[in-house]
């Protein structure tokens, strides 16, 4: 019987159409497939892909560079120039440990003694990797900061902002999104977003600058708050422009409610720096502020000069408010600086004064070779998303 079944001559035969399953056609994906293609195969969007690409090709050929970002327009002035992040007073003590170079990981001890503004002890760690960049702060009144960036891609940084107070009134969360093109930049925030109300409640910043030649950039800002469901939201705008020479830069912005804020920055020599920022607020311009709905101009012109030495940096400022205040950074050894700071107003006929010394403490032969290859690839290795 069985010889019978694998004789040649059944086997010729070709088998029932009942053993053999029969492929069923499927129009609807044939369909789909066909809508698809005529959706992105057609003259309309070929037209708009060849605008864009020759768009593209124009874009590139002009050479623009990233402008920075609206918040930093001004940052060669207010963060390089001035004394906004290094004055204090009273007497301040850092000591920096430093674990690793790559990826970067140190610790801070920190002591204050005389300043009201800042806690007497606080502790702080630091993590950064070219994907993440990670940073916490504790002090011992057990208020706590941190921050955390990821980077999505090569332009596209993700960023998160915490504080937390004991009792919750000085607590903050803030979301934060980062894209740098090759000639713009694109940023998103919000700060203590909520919906539990039923509404978005909380404060919402986008901002756009775009280079418009080799030396122009614009942009533009928008600020959407609210602060409950039973008031209504503000939205204010401001508008940006930043223009680039030789060897100086002068940004402006117009703000909400008439204000503008100007600076320009100029390199004086290869070490000295100066820059001017000028301030003016016009109130009353929509009847509720002076008296009798009269227009009230204020302003603050302030000017300030860097001088960076082999070993030392010293900052100096005045402004038309007769205050004058100066910082002098002085590195004693390799991993000791010390630095004194000074403010007087003569307006209100007062004086602060402050010094502080910090300390590195010095990594093993490790991370000394680790700090050295990172400076030999620094312009192969992408810097941590700070």
């Amino acid at each position: 019987m069985d010889a019978k079944l694998d004789s040649p001559a059944l086997s010729a035969f070709p088998p029932s159409a009942a053993s053999v399953p029969v492929p069923i056609p499927y129009p609807d994906q044939s369909i789909s497939k066909g809508a698809l293609s005529s959706l992105w195969h057609n003259p309309i969007t070929a037209a708009a892909n060849d605008a864009y690409q020759a768009f593209s090709e124009r874009r590139a050929a002009l050479g623009l560079s990233n402008p920075g970002t609206v918040e930093g327009i001004s940052r060669e002035v207010t963060r390089d120039v001035f004394l906004n992040n290094s004055m204090f007073t009273g007497f301040r003590a850092d000591f920096t440990k430093a674990f690793s170079a790559a990826p970067l990981f140190q610790t801070a001890h920190n002591f204050t003694m005389g300043s009201g503004g800042m806690p007497p002890y606080s502790f702080a760690a630091l993590y950064g990797s070219p994907k993440v960049f990670f940073q916490g702060n504790i002090d011992n009144e057990f208020q706590l900061s941190a921050r955390a960036n990821y980077r999505l891609s090569s332009g596209l940084v993700a960023k998160s902002n915490i504080s937390l107070a004991p009792g919750g009134t000085q607590s903050m969360v803030q979301l934060e999104a980062d894209y740098v093109g090759a000639d713009f930049t694109a940023n998103i925030k919000a700060m203590n977003p909520s919906i539990l109300s039923g509404v978005a409640e909380g404060i919402f910043v986008g901002s756009y600058m775009q280079s418009l030649t080799p030396r122009l950039a614009l942009g533009m800002e928008t600020m959407y708050q609210r602060v409950g469901a039973d008031q209504g939201p503000e939205v204010v705008s401001s508008y940006a422009a930043r223009y680039k020479g030789d060897d100086w830069i002068a940004a402006g912005q117009l703000l909400a409610q008439g204000s503008v804020q100007a600076t320009y920055w100029r390199r004086l020599a290869e070490r000295v720096e100066a820059g001017l920022e000028v301030n003016l607020s016009l109130l009353g311009l929509s009847g509720g502020g002076g008296m009798m709905g009269m227009a009230r101009n204020e302003g603050v012109a302030t000017m300030g000069a860097k001088y960076d030495f082999r070993t030392s940096v010293f900052r100096g400022q005045i402004d038309t408010t007769g205050k004058v205040s100066a910082v002098l950074e002085k590195r004693i050894a390799q991993p000791v600086q010390i630095t004194f700071a000074g403010e007087m107003d003569h307006a209100k006929n007062s004086a602060k004064i402050g010094m502080a010394i910090s300390i590195e403490g010095m990594g093993s032969e490790e991370v000394m070779e680790q700090q050295e290859r990172m400076m030999s690839a620094a312009e192969q290795q992408q810097p941590p998303p700070f």
